[in-house]
């Protein structure tokens, strides 16, 4: 799940200031279940934003709505009509629904109001922790499901630093160290063998370092 926060008020703010008539956009997807960028938070948003008293050019109208998910274009050429006198919109997306909403609308412009951190999972109630970077070659498989690369601090891929200690982290002693969750998990599940290979420097092109990534599914293959 695609995690994000809400930015600062004041830099929400600044980012519309120059606008009459704003479209409050929220997303149904990941950031509606991280309680960041969903229906309510959208409306909340737009609460804050009508209480504040001094903007630039007077304060903006807002109009609020919410889409199932911002990043698939035809759930918004299908389903979102932008009122006719908008001048911004102002989405509580992540960066994929902001620049999927900036081409489609590309006579608008399209302000993001929240900051995108990470791909994680809720650990606890309203908790939500990074655990994929999207390497584009994943090692969980070796590593007993706990990614060296979000995980761990240093990006570590064959073993702990000389800084852990007792089972955490150098940076902080409060974050476990990931190479100690990985020995314990190979042990329980009689895989310490997967520690005994040294691992050769990452190919860092899947994750990125060749340009923007893309996924092409051909359409003439059966189901």
């Amino acid at each position: 799940m695609i995690v994000g926060n809400l930015k600062p008020l004041e830099e929400i703010v600044a980012s519309i200031a120059d606008y009459k008539n704003i479209f409050v956009l929220g997303c149904g997807g990941c950031v509606s279940v991280c309680l960041t960028g969903g229906d309510r938070q959208a409306h909340e948003l737009a609460t804050d934003l009508n209480h504040i008293r001094h903007y630039k050019a007077g304060k903006p109208k807002f109009n609020v709505h919410t889409v199932e998910r911002q990043c698939e274009p035809d759930w918004l050429n299908t389903y979102l009509t932008i009122p006719e006198n908008t001048d911004a919109v102002l989405t509580l997306a992540c960066g994929a629904g902001v620049q999927t909403m900036a081409s489609i609308f590309d006579s608008l412009p399209v302000i993001p109001a929240i900051n995108t951190t990470f791909m994680g999972s809720n650990v606890e109630p309203g908790v939500w922790q990074e655990m994929c970077q999207g390497c584009g070659d994943c090692m969980l498989g070796v590593t007993g499901g706990i990614c060296p690369i979000a995980r761990c601090a240093k990006t570590l891929f064959n073993g702990p630093c000389g800084g852990s200690s007792n089972g955490s982290c150098e940076v902080d002693q409060k974050i476990p160290c990931a190479w100690a969750m990985i020995y314990y998990k190979l042990k329980k599940t009689n895989q310490l063998h997967y520690l005994m290979k040294v691992r050769e420097p990452k190919n860092w092109q899947p994750a990125g370092g060749a340009g923007p990534r893309k996924l092409v599914r051909p359409f003439n293959k059966p189901l």
